[in-house]
């Protein structure tokens, strides 16, 4: 009987460990299913884009997984039951169990609420593709008004600041302000704060710093200390959470639902669950827990696939590098900053910004895709750390950084 692997969710994590076991094991001895909410892969990265108005490529599942002996069930994940090692899933057809022998869980985040009163229903966000495209209508109807109209983006992270500068850029007739929990680009070096700083002035992003948001209504936002700042579209971007179907499962998870892995992502409650990207909770090469990062999927998902195929095979298991070197910052389509990450999770001085850093996160967005799109190429293994803000890619960038 063929040992049966089981991968949720395909995202960057989910879709690059399905494709690379495919390539790795025998069909003859293992069979690999991605089971997906939706039928085609979704550039998480570039949703903020999406939004803007700009056409993303979404490559179809079955066309990706075509050929490769991988099986793609279009379906909406509803339970995990370990003890059984089943999986419960809803689809147009009603749904069902899947049995596994193996299961990689990459469910990843979804946009977080920070139990602020009236986000789930006033405000947007681009932590899906259905919700970017709500916004991308908001944004088009306020538009057609000929009037102009308020954007709103709260929160002061990576997403919020690609999403308030992509959207100024897209849309100059629209008025946008980005609303700062502190001091905008704090985590920045001096520099590249500076930059960010001057990138927004010329995109004319208004900037609200220090500024706790308390409630967000139909038409505006309400901050602690009593400020009202007037919206029509109100775009959330303040934090991003799992979903709570590892917790509910039974599995160990954090206090926050990611789900607590070894040094090889398996679970350290049920060994034969491993967990890659956003859904998991593990300690880097620093010490510290690794980010949700599209980078951190990629060394979780390759770290992962490594202990399978070493399990089921009995070669060697790699150790895989945890570690986060740096942050990649689209400022528009013309602009960006690639900030370099110490090994204590801090800013170094030094950082790209400009054509420079536009070129290296063009790049590292393709890469993506393509390895994506392509999932059981052919290339040697140490190739593929050039997807996802890799060793590679960031030695490379230091240097020319020099």
């Amino acid at each position: 009987m063929k040992h049966r692997i089981v991968v949720l969710g395909a995202g960057y994590a989910g879709a690059y460990a399905a494709g690379v076991l495919a390539r790795r094991l025998s069909p003859e001895d293992v069979e690999v299913t991605v089971v997906n909410a939706e039928p085609d892969f979704v550039q998480r990265l570039r949703l903020h884009q999406l939004a803007a108005g700009q056409q993303i490529e979404a490559p179809m599942l079955a066309d990706v997984f075509a050929g490769t002996g991988v099986r793609v069930r279009v379906a909406r994940v509803t339970a995990v039951d370990p003890e059984r090692r089943v999986v419960d899933v809803a689809d147009a057809e009603g749904g069902g169990e899947i049995g596994y022998d193996t299961l990689v869980y990459a469910l990843g985040s979804r946009v977080a609420d920070g139990g602020v009163p009236g986000v789930g229903e006033h405000a947007h966000d681009v932590a899906g593709r259905a919700s970017a495209l709500r916004l991308r209508e908001r944004l088009d109807a306020l538009e057609a008004r000929g009037e102009g109209g308020r954007v709103l983006v709260v929160g002061d992270g990576l997403t919020g600041i690609e999403t308030a500068t992509e959207i100024a850029e897209a849309r100059p007739g629209l008025s946008v302000t980005l609303v700062a929990r502190g001091e905008l680009g704090a985590r920045l070096s001096a520099g590249a704060r500076d930059h960010l700083r001057r990138a927004g002035e010329r995109l004319g992003v208004e900037v609200v710093e220090h500024a706790e948001v308390e409630a967000v209504e139909a038409a505006r936002v309400l901050c602690a200390d009593g400020t009202v700042l007037a919206s029509d579209a109100t775009v959330w971007t303040a934090g991003f959470a799992v979903h709570p179907i590892a917790a509910a499962s039974g599995l160990e998870v954090t206090e926050e639902g990611r789900i607590v892995v070894d040094r090889q992502m398996r679970s350290v409650s049920h060994p034969e669950v491993y967990a890659a990207g956003d859904a998991l909770h593990v300690i880097g090469d620093n010490g510290r827990p690794l980010p949700m990062s599209c980078a951190s999927a990629g060394y979780t998902a390759r770290q992962a696939v490594g202990a399978i195929v070493g399990g089921l095979t009995g070669r060697e298991v790699p150790r895989i590098k945890l570690e986060y070197v740096a942050n990649h910052i689209s400022l528009g389509r013309r602009d960006a900053i690639f900030q370099f990450i110490d090994g204590e999770g801090n800013a170094k001085p030094k950082y790209l910004s400009g054509r420079k850093a536009t070129r290296l996160k063009s790049a590292i967005l393709w890469m993506s895709l393509w390895a994506t799109a392509h999932p059981t190429f052919g290339l040697p293994q140490r190739r593929l750390r050039v997807a996802a803000a890799s060793d590679a890619f960031a030695e490379r960038a230091e240097r020319v950084a020099a």
